[in-house]
């Protein structure tokens, strides 16, 4: 049976969610394949991860589309603002979900074109956060890149209750808006269905 780069890509990321120092014989064998198989796809764990780290910022970068990151940054509309963090907050979920080996990968966190695409994304999620500050929905006597850091470690934390099976998947969106809004939000209504007040969605 063939088994396409796609589908090694997918097993791969399945194995090292759960074994995230995983070798290339360990994900082989995870795969079901041999690892000269493996080794005809991708010549080294680096470039294997360099592959997964790209789709990784592929759907990071996709969040960020459906949440509207990049108009609501420019907005000083709260209701637009407020939109914009819980649409990112949920979608942070989902990627850590699915690519949480990734965020404390050490090849994936120095290799150069993912650092710069990672440094990029930031950057439009820090200018959000900004944006939520002067709109009075966050606190504004925090630095932008803390609130930055704040939500990557919060996604570690999400990782690892997901892997231990510490709470519930259907329950993780609800527990990073609260746990986050509770250190960083001023519990200012944005007045929208879906913003931010007071922890949680209104």
């Amino acid at each position: 049976m063939t088994v396409s780069r796609e589908q090694i890509m997918t097993a791969a990321i399945q194995h090292l969610n759960e074994h995230p120092a995983a070798s290339m014989a360990q994900l082989a064998e995870a795969v079901g394949i041999s690892r000269a198989t493996l080794h005809r796809q991708f010549s080294s764990r680096e470039e294997l991860m360099t592959a997964l780290g790209h789709r990784a910022h592929d759907q990071w970068h996709q969040v960020q589309v459906r949440a509207g990151v990049t108009a609501a940054a420019a907005s000083a509309d709260p209701r637009v603002i407020g939109r914009a963090l819980d649409t990112l907050l949920d979608g942070l979920v989902d990627v850590a979900d699915e690519y949480g080996f990734g965020l404390t990968d050490y090849a994936m966190a120095v290799h150069p074109e993912l650092l710069r695409r990672s440094d990029e994304l930031e950057e439009h999620e820090i200018a959000l956060y900004a944006a939520a500050q002067r709109a009075g929905l966050l606190r504004a006597d925090l630095p932008a890149r803390w609130i930055n850091n704040t939500v990557y470690g919060l996604l570690v934390a999400v990782r690892e209750s997901l892997r231990r099976g510490d709470v519930a998947r259907r329950e993780v969106p609800r527990l990073l808006r609260e746990t986050f809004l509770t250190g960083t939000g001023t519990g200012v209504s944005t007045g929208a269905g879906a913003g931010v007040e007071g922890g949680g969605r209104s």
